[in-house]
């Protein structure tokens, strides 16, 4: 598993850093993104890409900054945390089809 982040309104503090983590079939894995923003309301995204063939994939929004709206469509797959200064996407039940390339993303009203 890569994971990447990007930000467009606000400083990623792991900005184009990319980490390389591995985990076991059938295990979950836990990725981080850390963020600052000085806005009210901060969205936070996952995405998960598998080639430059295809467009990145929408895994969920969460509201960071102690907000608790969120949207998760597939709950039994995917779960975050958020906090005022950093999110969590984690991987449940891993195949081979998790292997991909996953961005965090950082949206300010």
């Amino acid at each position: 598993l890569r994971k990447t982040s990007r930000s467009q309104n606000s400083i990623c503090s792991t900005w184009n850093k990319t980490l390389y983590i591995s985990g076991t079939e059938g295990q979950s894995v836990t990725l981080s993104c850390n963020y600052e923003t000085d806005d009210a309301v901060a969205l936070l995204y996952w995405y998960k890409h598998h080639s430059d063939l295809q467009a990145p994939q929408f895994i969920l929004w969460k509201q960071g900054k102690g907000g608790s709206a969120e949207h998760i469509p597939d709950k039994r797959k995917y779960g975050s945390q958020t906090s005022a200064t950093s999110t969590t996407l984690t991987i449940r039940e891993l195949t081979l089809a998790d292997t991909a390339l996953y961005y965090c993303a950082v949206d300010t009203q």
